[in-house]
């Protein structure tokens, strides 16, 4: 397989990149060569995607796919979509579940209405995204929305930002409940099942991500404070006492959406199609420890994370008090 990665030095791209190359196919990652370096084995070309003259010298090649996990401006994906299409097989799109027009709905599925792509908003933007390639590619289009991905080199920080606070030790507030729902996908379980997609031919839109359950707070929470070492002590805290201290779900405090959130249908989307289509998740505790493991053995000091020793002790003292 020759597959073009339209990125491939952060997070998911990379991991794409390095399944890709695991399995002997040959990869090409297109990037600008400023946020760091392609996995072993992977052909780097330089270039800014949102100019068509950065773009040309891979329109001279041929694509079995391309993988364009892009998060910007669609403009960025209708053009590279339109450039590459006349030598590409398929075109994967890494989309978002913020496309959904009501994120309050439990059991979101494929066919559930988006947002307005001529919004602003995130989901907008992701919405436009999605409509460009289906647009270039029709039945060649592959559309995941994968929602919360976690893994090592994580970003946005979320898994990341709850690890850094554990190993601190300490009393710690954690949001209840404990059996809480979470739903996400590891970031190489991702990687795979595109891949997978490539090989197979697949196409259309599917929710890549866990079935909801797959883990809970509790679960998580506790495997992180394990893999960091075990000196925190997990105090479950009504989420009451959390928006009473002014303490934003998913922003401040990654990962927790409670019961009755706006958003909480990103821990209850319907994601059977994607299972049915071999999507496989790994358990939470692997996943935990395979991104401590990397954490610390990044060249950057591990650095303090949390809500602050005052906010911290207002809610142990708030816990108390219920």
């Amino acid at each position: 397989m020759r597959l073009l990665i339209l990125g491939g030095t952060r997070f998911l791209g990379r991991a794409v990149a390095a399944a890709a190359v695991s399995r002997g196919w040959q990869v090409t990652a297109f990037h600008r060569g400023v946020s760091g370096t392609a996995p072993q084995g992977t052909a780097s070309v330089h270039g800014d995607r949102t100019r068509a003259a950065d773009l040309a010298p891979l329109t001279g090649h041929t694509w079995d796919a391309v993988v364009d996990t892009w998060d910007g401006p669609p403009e960025a994906v209708a053009l590279a979509a339109t450039a590459l299409e006349p030598g590409c097989g398929r075109y994967l799109h890494v989309s978002s579940r913020s496309v959904y027009r009501d994120l309050a709905t439990r059991g979101l599925s494929e066919s559930s209405p988006l947002v307005d792509p001529a919004g602003e908003t995130f989901g907008a933007v992701k919405a436009a995204a999605e409509h460009a390639v289906r647009s270039a590619y029709g039945e060649r289009a592959l559309v995941a929305r994968p929602g919360l991905v976690l893994g090592p080199y994580e970003q946005p920080e979320r898994l990341v930002w709850w690890l850094r606070r554990l190993a601190r030790g300490g009393d710690v507030p954690v949001p209840g409940p404990p059996d809480l729902g979470v739903q996400y996908i590891d970031v190489r379980d991702l990687a795979r099942w595109l891949l997978d997609a490539v090989s197979s031919g697949l196409g259309g839109t599917f929710n890549v991500v866990s079935r909801p359950g797959h883990t809970t707070m509790a679960a998580l929470l506790s495997a992180c404070a394990d893999a960091a070492g075990g000196r925190a002590r997990l105090h479950w805290t009504p989420p009451a006492a959390f928006a009473d201290a002014g303490v934003q779900p998913w922003s401040e405090l990654p990962i927790w959406v409670p019961e009755g959130s706006g958003v909480r249908g990103l821990h209850e989307t319907d994601a059977e199609r994607a299972h049915a289509a071999g999507l496989r998740c790994r358990p939470v505790a692997q996943t935990v420890a395979d991104t401590w493991a990397w954490l610390t053995t990044t060249p950057a000091p591990l650095p303090s994370g949390g809500l602050g020793p005052r906010l911290e002790a207002a809610l142990l003292n708030a816990a108390d008090r219920r």
